[in-house]
């Protein structure tokens, strides 16, 4: 039987995501570093999907630090855009656009498209690596919605004021943090990335 690893780098510098996946980890002892806590910079995303973009995050910071490392890879498919923005959400209205030209950009693609016809999805993957490259495991999770016609509560970040969550009746925007990661892809994926984690040394 293998121990649980006593620390684990996050191949990202949004701190709320880190905040997650330590909480998600801390029951079982495991601390949670940032990449930038050890000088490492953003992996290229040259992936074509979200798993190969989550692969590529891990194992760039699992190699700069030594440590297994987590990364997600997450973004916004649309039916009605034959799956657009997809890897390409963050970046959806040009490198460096901020999250109101990327809405601007989406609904303005949708404005012809009825109600009937805006279903999408957020889709998130979640990978754990270790830096010898033994072990590579993989989570995802969707959460299903549409796109509404304008923008609605002012809470989240991305596309969360366009996104409309059929279970609550609200936008993703008016959601608490807890409610959103309770329903949300990210919450999905990394309670079963964790979930995988634990398995897998136990």
């Amino acid at each position: 039987m293998n121990a649980l690893p006593q620390k684990v780098v996050v191949a990202s510098g949004n701190s709320g995501k880190i905040r997650e996946i330590a909480r998600l980890l801390e029951d079982a002892g495991v601390q949670v570093v940032a990449q930038s806590e050890f000088g490492v910079r953003d992996a290229e995303e040259t992936g074509q999907t979200f798993a190969e973009n989550s692969l590529i995050k891990a194992r760039h910071a699992a190699a700069a630090t030594g440590l297994p490392a987590i990364a997600d890879d997450s973004g916004l498919v649309v039916d009605a855009l034959d799956g657009a923005p997809g890897v390409f959400s963050a970046r959806y209205a040009g490198v460096g656009a901020t999250d109101e030209m990327n809405i601007d950009k989406l609904l303005h693609a949708l404005r012809d498209v009825a109600l009937s016809a805006r279903g999408a999805a957020f889709h998130c993957a979640a990978s754990y690596v270790t830096p010898d490259g033994t072990t590579s495991l993989l989570f995802e999770g969707e959460w299903r919605g549409s796109i509404l016609f304008g923008r609605q509560g002012d809470g989240g970040f991305g596309y969360d004021p366009v996104f409309f969550d059929p279970d609550s009746g609200k936008s993703s925007a008016m959601l608490t943090p807890d409610q959103k990661n309770a329903r949300s892809h990210r919450g999905k994926a990394l309670r079963g990335l964790v979930a995988l984690i634990q398995n897998h040394y136990s």
